[in-house]
């Protein structure tokens, strides 16, 4: 049983690996379809956000006591991403019917947002691949670096969506 697990999670990494192009371009056309306005559904997303970005405020926090600058990096990155979710607000296009409102978010964010995590997830796997290679030389180094970029792209992601659930949720209070 070891031996088929041990042959089993490589192979899980590399269909990982090999499918995450067209993850990305799944999420991407997820992220950027025309959607009906349902109040239940704008609340739990709010509400599964605000989770989201506590706990990942709580982690930036702890993570700040080993990797330098860790929650400030987290904590622009979250002010940028809100300011970003502002923006989408502006720039979706809302369709109001008498029955609901739908609304269409920006494809250009969208796509900057879906491209800042496909570039995050290179540097990672470059950073893991140069890793592997200069561990006995110089372990400590390399080892913090790049942690902090890496929370603020999330951090931006998250701020983006929290703001834009919230303004999602206001928007639809307002008007049904």
């Amino acid at each position: 049983m070891p031996v088929i697990a041990i042959l089993l999670v490589p192979l899980f990494i590399i269909a990982l690996v090999l499918s995450m192009p067209v993850l990305l371009m799944l999420r991407y056309r997820a992220g950027t379809a025309r959607r009906l306005g349902r109040k239940w559904v704008a609340t739990v997303n709010l509400a599964s956000m605000i989770v989201s970005t506590g706990l990942f405020l709580w982690v930036a926090a702890i993570t700040s006591l080993w990797v330098p600058k860790a929650l400030n990096y987290s904590l622009m990155g979250l002010t940028g991403g809100s300011l970003l979710g502002l923006l989408g607000l502006i720039l979706t296009r809302w369709e109001k019917t008498p029955q609901a409102l739908h609304y269409t978010p920006n494809r250009w964010l969208v796509l900057l947002l879906t491209l800042a995590v496909t570039a995050r997830l290179l540097y990672g796997l470059w950073r893991v691949w140069h890793a592997w290679h200069t561990i006995p030389h110089d372990p400590s180094w390399l080892a913090a670096e790049g942690i902090s970029g890496s929370m603020a792209v999330g951090a931006v992601v998250l701020g983006y969506y929290l703001t834009y659930s919230a303004g999602v949720r206001w928007r639809l209070r307002r008007v049904l």
